[in-house]
């Protein structure tokens, strides 16, 4: 999986061309769905759907097969199919066709409007979790991308070196020196077996194998990101890697054990319960500040006011309700919503718009079920202004 990065959904946001298609479908990693082509089942079903609206927009079946091909090459690609997280997100126009795999469970959606759909990604980048985890072993290096419900491994750069022996010239486990953990109960300070002059060779060459491995991981994180980053390794091996660490988001506590003995799912389940604290309290104190601002001018649910002010960038918490949906056009002149009962050629989704707009002035979105909405009365979106 290739990760997708803010400055990527911002190009999408902001593309110039027409008939815009999005496309979201959930995926499996395993399992019936991907043997027996039940996820490519769910694209082609979308893909129909899609293709008819197109039609009823006026293009031609041969300007609606032109467009489509690379989604129709993807449906065919069995080594694709192989390789999936929890769900899909497909854009295509006649300048763009991109592809992202990622740890969000989609409800099956397409979209053909004058701009891409992009709300269902938000939770990718603020609000509900996002996180990354890097497991540290001397002869293998993994990276995920995790929310609060599951976690995708994602294809490091080449610049991130798989083995300490890349790095260190030979073949560490042939050193007849070795790591082990510190005497007396002190876990956090590394020790090693073998010669005292040994030991701060091992240390020093430990150190540039994980200021390697940084110095990779930073050739993917350099976006305005910044998601906790958490540590899978050895307790000896963490101030080690913490000493050279530049990412500006590294998490304090890391999951403690040797990661040889944990599968995807247990690594998930510890980091996740390292950080869901940090998480929880984040969004109970902006629906608290929400509750206290209502009604004063701070925050909001008028759908005429949250199009105003996340066009202004005036937000600082965007909360929406998970499926819901506004359709409608808005009037810039005016600064009116005009909203309509469904999408058509020439509307839009409301929802996606605000979305679009707090995302690219760095609002945090919290996508939530109708039951945790902050307004009870006005469920579909609400808002926390900047003051």
């Amino acid at each position: 999986m290739a990760m997708i990065t803010k400055q990527e959904v911002l190009k999408l946001a902001n593309e110039q061309s027409s008939n815009y298609v999005s496309i979201y479908i959930p995926t499996h990693r395993a399992g019936a769905e991907t043997l027996d082509g039940q996820d490519k089942i769910r694209l082609k079903t979308q893909l129909k759907n899609a293709k008819a609206k197109l039609e009823q927009r006026g293009l031609s079946d041969k300007e609606v097969e032109e467009l489509v091909k690379p989604v129709n090459e993807l449906i065919n690609d069995n080594e694709f199919w192989r390789h999936q997280s929890d769900g899909l997100a497909i854009f295509l126009s006649e300048n763009t066709f991109k592809k992202y795999t990622v740890p969000v469970n989609f409800e099956e959606f397409n979209y053909v409007a004058d701009e891409f759909y992009l709300k269902p990604l938000m939770p990718l980048f603020n609000g509900d979790g996002l996180f990354y985890l890097l497991s540290l072993k001397n002869d293998e290096v993994k990276f995920y991308e995790g929310t609060r419900y599951t976690m995708t491994e994602v294809i490091t750069p080449e610049e991130v070196p798989s083995r300490l022996e890349d790095v260190v010239g030979y073949d560490f486990e042939q050193k007849n020196l070795q790591f082990r953990s510190g005497q007396q109960g002190d876990s956090k300070s590394g020790m090693y077996h073998g010669a005292g002059e040994g030991k701060a060779e091992e240390l020093n060459e430990m150190k540039r194998y994980f200021r390697a491995v940084n110095d990779g991981i930073m050739t993917m994180l350099h976006d305005d990101q910044n998601p906790p980053l958490v540590v899978s390794c050895q307790d000896f091996q963490f101030p080690v890697y913490k000493d050279v660490n530049t990412y500006q988001n590294l998490h304090d506590e890391h999951v403690s054990g040797n990661p040889e003995d944990k599968d995807i799912n247990q690594l998930h389940e510890e980091a996740w319960s390292l950080l869901q604290p940090h998480f929880t309290k984040t969004r109970k104190e902006k629906l608290n500040l929400y509750s206290e601002y209502i009604g004063t001018g701070k925050a909001s649910a008028d759908i005429n006011m949250i199009v105003k002010s996340a066009i202004e960038g005036r937000i600082d918490s965007l909360f929406v309700q998970s499926g819901a949906e506004i359709f409608g056009d808005y009037d810039h002149a005016s600064q009116e919503a005009n909203i309509q009962d469904k999408l058509t050629d020439n509307n839009i989704s409301l929802l996606n718009l605000i979305a679009i707009k707090v995302f690219e002035k760095g609002g945090s979105i919290y996508i939530m079920e109708k039951e945790a909405m902050p307004d009870e009365n006005h469920k579909k979106v609400n808002a926390l202004y900047r003051y």
